[in-house]
């Protein structure tokens, strides 16, 4: 990840950048705040930006301190699998791997939402990771939560049905508002599950005739949480 082509479109969080970065990411608290004000500035840019790329290389490792970042793996035939996603105080393993490997990004990083972050340029990482035991216990307690979550993934990939994981995506994301409206495209979902928008549309199309959500225009309505909760914890 850079930020020479990233031009900040919105203004920081309203509290003083060392401190919002600070309370963010709590193992930087003792660095020196010389250490902290050479940082590039804080920027926000808009939703869909583009962060990283496959096979560009590594610069820096991103503080997220507003937003959410996606991490998404492509296929040559065009099908996409979102890995995970970066909220803020936490950051990307795949970043982490390439800065230690000296290695090219393997993934696309986008913003999700427009994403306020800066970077720790490289030698400031090495030098932290050496030198700042807080930092080095972030980075690789960031390693055990991550890989767990992408065993978690491989798992779903692996040996659950389609239907299973859309019920429970469904779920994990109605539970997030307070009505249980889902503010997604099928082609959001698609990707998230790593299929197609036309099959997942087809397992949409038979909740909704099951009584169980209702489709509209750029959203989805649970209707009948139950019912999905059933289908995503039946035996395979």
């Amino acid at each position: 990840m850079t930020t020479a082509d990233l031009a900040p479109v919105a203004p920081p969080p309203a509290l003083p950048p060392l401190t919002a970065l600070t309370e963010r990411y709590p193992c930087l608290a003792g660095l020196p705040a010389d250490t902290l004000a050479a940082l590039p500035p804080l920027m926000t840019v808009p939703a869909g930006t583009v962060l990283f790329s496959e096979q560009q290389p590594c610069q820096g490792f991103p503080l997220v301190l507003d937003g959410t970042v996606k991490v998404v793996k492509s296929a040559a035939s065009g099908r996409e699998l979102m890995l995970y996603q970066v909220e803020p105080g936490a950051s990307c393993l795949i970043t982490s791997s390439c800065l230690l490997g000296r290695s090219p990004y393997p993934a696309r990083g986008e913003a999700l939402t427009p994403v306020t972050l800066t970077l720790l340029p490289r030698p400031l990482f090495d030098r932290l990771l050496a030198e700042h035991a807080p930092f080095r216990e972030f980075v690789f307690h960031l390693f055990a939560d991550r890989l767990a979550d992408l065993m978690t993934l491989v798992e779903e990939v692996a040996f659950q049905r389609l239907d299973q994981r859309l019920a429970r995506l469904l779920l994990a994301r109605g539970g997030l508002g307070a009505d249980g409206r889902i503010n997604a495209t099928h082609q959001q979902l698609a990707e998230e599950l790593g299929s197609v928008r036309e099959i997942v549309s087809r397992l949409l199309k038979q909740f909704a005739d099951a009584g169980w959500v209702r489709l509209s225009r750029g959203g989805i309505d649970l209707l009948d949480s139950a019912a999905l909760r059933r289908l995503a914890d039946a035996n395979h």
